[in-house]
């Protein structure tokens, strides 16, 4: 399978939790502004959306959207996934969450053109992670152990921090801990984010 992505993208969640599920796959690099791949092809013709993520399966079927692909990586490799009924539906409504009242607000952010629109969004974004940030009662949102939900808030982090959106000092400590994980790490050198040196 392939996975098309573009550096820093939201791709980077799908990207890390398929390095931590330990699946075989493809990159495919996407220049999200030329809608075209790393080899010259019309991105569009990949996935007709236009934009990443894009996973493309070895018969050609095409699976977009965060939520739904990283809830298809978690259910390849059980230990993403919390294990009873209630808690892997907590998974999906945790990755609903972050794409639809943290995700959105990033994109609106990044393309706001006066200072106090972008001020009500910083804001709203803040809330939104002070909200996660009350629920961690553990090193990761949905317990103890890594989920494809860690993957997915962690680059909403990455964008806090590269467009001053604040957040509070518990997912300081979960952003460094994801940080410190041998597949971020690994997939952040891939991508071309890894911090010099």
């Amino acid at each position: 399978m392939k996975l098309y992505f573009s550096p820093g993208a939201c791709s980077l969640a799908d990207h890390i939790a398929l390095r931590e599920a330990g699946l075989d796959f493809e990159t495919v690099r996407v220049d999200l502004r030329a809608k075209t791949t790393e080899a010259g092809e019309d991105f569009n013709r990949v996935n007709p959306k236009g934009y990443v993520p894009a996973l493309v399966f070895k018969d050609g079927t095409l699976l977009t959207e965060n939520v739904a692909i990283l809830s298809w990586i978690a259910e390849q490799a059980p230990h993403l996934k919390p294990q009873d009924t209630m808690a892997r539906t907590r998974l999906i409504e945790m990755l609903a969450f972050i794409s639809t009242e943290v995700h959105k607000p990033f994109g609106r952010l990044m393309f706001a053109q006066n200072e106090e629109d972008k001020a009500a969004l910083k804001a709203q974004i803040t809330r939104r992670l002070k909200f996660l940030a009350d629920g961690l009662k553990s090193d990761y949102l949905l317990g103890s152990e890594f989920s494809t939900a860690d993957a997915y808030l962690y680059v909403m982090l990455r964008w806090a921090k590269r467009l001053g959106v604040e957040f509070p000092a518990p997912l300081e400590a979960y952003y460094e801990r994801m940080e410190a994980r041998p597949a971020v790490k690994a997939v952040l050198e891939e991508e071309g984010l890894a911090k010099a040196a």
